[in-house]
């Protein structure tokens, strides 16, 4: 061990010595020749033309690599560097700047290292905490460096193995990440291009609005109630165009009181309603006339009341814009028509689908779409003990739950995933929870999304049925 020791160290040594030893124009010359043949590599190089498993990861980790290992930051980031072999190569952390400045040093910073260490390519590996890495990671890869992420739960439990301390902290955290690229610990990053990042940003946008608009209908209802406990029977539909016309105007009883029939029905009039909303005018007054809701402070929580109304009509005129261009960019992907076949699926679950999922290009098997949205299959057994099977959670929520809204859906409007959710909740050996079938048939779901993006294929109902052992001789009932 200690002979094993010395070796590594004396070849440390001897990488230092010949940076101190170049002359200036021997390091410049090394650092051009590397700046002509650095060059990034990304999941269109690596994970498109085949499975990119972990021993690709250790193959793409060469001896000719400089690994880098970035604690990002929001404001400054660390870097320190090491060889194949784990032996660090930098002198000390090397923090730089979120900006081009600092981006610029970096370069310039792991070039040198790089060069002088006669390294012919650099990767970096980086932590992807929050949206602080996007700009980092772009500018990197179109600057010739290959980027990749580690997970940051791996970095969490790998933090002792480094010095076994649980220090944890902006200096010790590169050299955990680069240990973990050098194990083929890692993954490549992925950021939507061209359409599928129109997409994530529209449907980032949607789900903030949806959030906007819940949180104004909640303090909304809450004032509500305070002030008019009846309102619920009253208005029938709180959200309906004919209730928000109201509480626009006059939302407490003793406004609705002053108003009569007869100015219920002239606000209605006025905003160009039409149906059997006008019936409920004489009942809406009737509950009005006998509330029994606290009129103090009444003046200041009208006016809170009429703005969260208008709040909520504002932000359903936007989300009816946004809708409608996600739709209209979720068709521009191939073959994502045919998904609407699906009997339930409407295109804001299919495009809520599609734009977390992103381009299916960057999968070989659907088993990586179900770990990315925690559907996969987790248990933890040792020796006579089995524990509970549960799904991981770990992963893209935002696709998890659009997949179990799809599943919902198909289940609710398409006889053939009927058929499927009532032999997995009454069959006679191991019958699943109604929860538990809906999860099944998520997955199933993505399956079939899966075969439609990447073979092209029509959904036929009649077709996945037979594909399934049980339900070979199942036929569908024509409507």
């Amino acid at each position: 061990m200690n002979a094993k020791a010395n070796e590594n160290k004396n070849q440390v040594n001897k990488a230092f010595s010949v940076i101190n030893t170049l002359s200036a124009e021997e390091r410049q010359s090394r650092i051009d020749d590397l700046l002509k043949t650095m060059q990034a590599k990304t999941w269109h190089d690596l994970e498109a033309s085949g499975k990119f498993d972990k021993n690709a990861k250790l193959s793409f980790i060469s001896e000719d690599m400089l690994i880098v290992g970035c604690d990002i930051g929001s404001e400054t980031h660390y870097l320190r560097a090491i060889d194949i072999r784990g032996r660090e190569l930098s002198k000390k952390p090397f923090s730089f700047t979120n900006n081009e400045e600092g981006f610029e040093a970096a370069k310039a910073w792991m070039v040198e290292l790089a060069a002088v260490n006669g390294k012919k390519q650099i990767v970096l590996g980086l932590e992807p905490t929050g949206h602080y890495w996007f700009c980092i990671a772009t500018w990197l890869i179109s600057n010739g460096i290959s980027v990749v992420q580690v997970n940051p739960y791996a970095v969490k439990q790998t933090k002792e193995v480094e010095d076994n301390s649980q220090l944890k902290d902006d200096r010790k955290d590169p050299k955990v990440i680069a240990n973990l690229v050098m194990n083929g610990n890692y993954g490549m990053p992925y950021l939507p291009e061209g359409i599928y990042a129109d997409l994530r940003s529209l449907s980032l946008l949607r789900s903030q609005l949806t959030e906007n608009r819940i949180r104004c209908a909640n303090r909304m209802h809450r004032l509500m109630k305070i002030h008019f406990p009846e309102y619920k029977d009253a208005f029938g539909r709180v959200d309906g165009s004919f209730a928000l016309e109201v509480l626009k105007i006059a939302p407490f009883p003793k406004d609705i009181v002053a108003l009569g029939e007869d100015g219920i029905r002239e606000i209605w009039h006025n905003a160009k309603l039409r149906g059997r909303g006008y019936s409920r005018a004489a009942e809406l007054f009737r509950y009005a006339s006998t509330s029994v809701g606290r009129n103090e402070g009444a003046e200041y929580d009208r006016e809170a009341v009429r703005w969260f109304v208008e709040e909520m009509l504002s932000l359903d005129e936007k989300l009816t814009t946004i809708e409608a261009a996600i739709n209209t960019k979720c068709m521009e992907i191939p073959h994502a028509e045919n998904i609407l076949e699906i009997s339930g699926l409407g295109q804001n679950i299919v495009a809520g689908i599609i734009s977390s999922m992103g381009d299916i290009d960057r999968f070989d098997d659907v088993k990586e779409i179900q770990k990315l949205s925690g559907l996969n299959l987790v248990a933890c057994s040792s020796g006579k003990h089995n524990g509970e099977t549960k799904i991981s959670h770990r992963g893209r929520k935002e696709l998890r739950t659009w997949l179990f809204q799809g599943a919902k859906s198909v289940v609710a409007h398409a006889e053939e995933f009927q058929l499927i959710h009532e032999y997995y909740t009454t069959r006679p050996k191991n019958p699943l929870k109604k929860m538990q079938s809906l999860i099944v048939i998520a997955c199933k779901l993505l399956r079939i999304i899966y075969a439609i993006l990447k073979k092209g294929v029509t959904y036929d109902p009649q077709k996945m049925l037979d594909d399934i052992k049980r339900f070979e001789n199942a036929e569908i009932v024509a409507a």
